[in-house]
């Protein structure tokens, strides 16, 4: 049975709880289809993630169960895909940039201690989650870029590899050759484009994780490959903090996942979080940083489509200090990976629009 979250009962119960303002420019926006928000008894711990995140929740839940930090225990989680070739928007195999290079982004925050650290545009270092932990706990930095992030690695004993996996480069090239037909790259003629590589031409995808353990501690990291093809050192949402990413023990965590751009300009997770605190659900809480990212979006032209919806995919993932969590789509079919103490799963994502 499918169950609807209609703008009347949204605004009801945002009402409710002292966010009448929110102003939803969709009539028939703010549904939700599959398993809804859950609170957690007390002591039990939460593992929300992104949907390419299922091997991550189930790891970092194993790891949170047998004491870890919740910090230590979401970057293992997110070893895991950064490791994985197979998922092309992070890590190891991620998509270069326009020069066919892999440059990734990651950041890292702790909610007992409010720190957090970051890297960007790091070249050749397969887990830079791992730096910028390091970077919040080794540095007075909150972020570094570039070669000097990737010194910094260096100096902490990372080893520089390889990230540019054959599927990648095979797909960079492709979309080299293709690109126009006034430049010196012919594409093979009558060339098949591998199975699977053709949906991973264009690709903004990314992880993020959030854990709370059974003590109250709350934690987050995000990590990417980020938008495929982007112009070298460009630098989305993922490192950010308060945009990709954003943790405050008091009230609960926040992340994001889908084009950097739109939410760094509204420093959607930041929002999240803070509407938690008003007394949103996480799910209600997700939602409204979407119509504000929309918005937003509406206002400068460039990402919106001629009807004025987004042109673009964003999602919001948040656990709050009671253990209850939501996640919210730009569009419908979003889905996101949960460990409710019990078991992983993945669960549909509430959604802003239905296409």
């Amino acid at each position: 049975m499918k169950s609807k979250c209609t703008r009347r009962e949204f605004l009801k119960d945002g009402a409710i709880l002292g966010a009448a303002t929110l102003a939803v420019s969709n009539p028939a926006a703010l549904r939700a289809d599959g398993p809804r928000t859950s609170a957690a008894p007390a002591g039990v711990a939460r593992v929300v993630a992104s949907a390419n995140g299922l091997a991550a929740v189930q790891r970092a839940m194993e790891l949170l169960q047998a004491g870890a930090d919740p910090l230590d225990a979401t970057v293992a989680g997110v070893n895991l895909v950064e490791d994985d070739p197979e998922d092309m928007s992070v890590g190891y195999g991620g998509l270069p940039n326009e020069d066919g290079i892999v440059e990734l982004d990651a950041s890292v925050m702790d909610g007992p201690t409010h720190s957090s650290g970051a890297v960007a545009a790091i070249q050749n270092i397969k887990n830079p989650s791992k730096v910028a932990k390091l970077v919040m706990e080794r540095t007075r930095h909150c972020l570094l870029v570039g070669p000097g992030a990737l010194r910094f690695a260096l100096a902490h004993g990372f080893k520089e590899e390889n990230l540019l996996t054959e599927k990648a480069r095979l797909a960079w090239l492709e979309w080299k050759e293709r690109l126009s037909d006034r430049d010196n790259w012919i594409p093979e003629r009558n060339q098949n484009i591998p199975p699977g590589l053709a949906a991973a031409m264009s690709t903004y995808g990314t992880i993020n994780c959030l854990a709370l353990d059974d003590r109250g501690r709350l934690a987050g990291t995000t990590t990417t490959s980020g938008l495929s093809w982007k112009i070298a050192g460009r630098v989305g949402d993922s490192p950010i903090i308060g945009a990709g990413l954003y943790v405050d023990n008091a009230i609960g965590a926040a992340g994001s996942t889908g084009l950097g751009e739109a939410n760094i300009m509204n420093l959607g997770s930041y929002a999240v979080v803070q509407d938690m605190g008003r007394g949103l659900s996480p799910e209600q809480a997700c939602l409204k940083a979407l119509e504000r990212t929309a918005e937003g979006t509406r206002r400068t032209g460039r990402l919106s489509r001629p009807d004025g919806r987004p042109n673009y995919g964003l999602n919001f993932y948040a656990v709050n200090a009671k253990g209850e969590f939501g996640s919210a789509s730009m569009f419908a079919g979003g889905t996101y990976a949960v460990h409710d103490g019990m078991q992983a799963a993945i669960r549909e994502a509430a959604y802003l629009y239905d296409k």
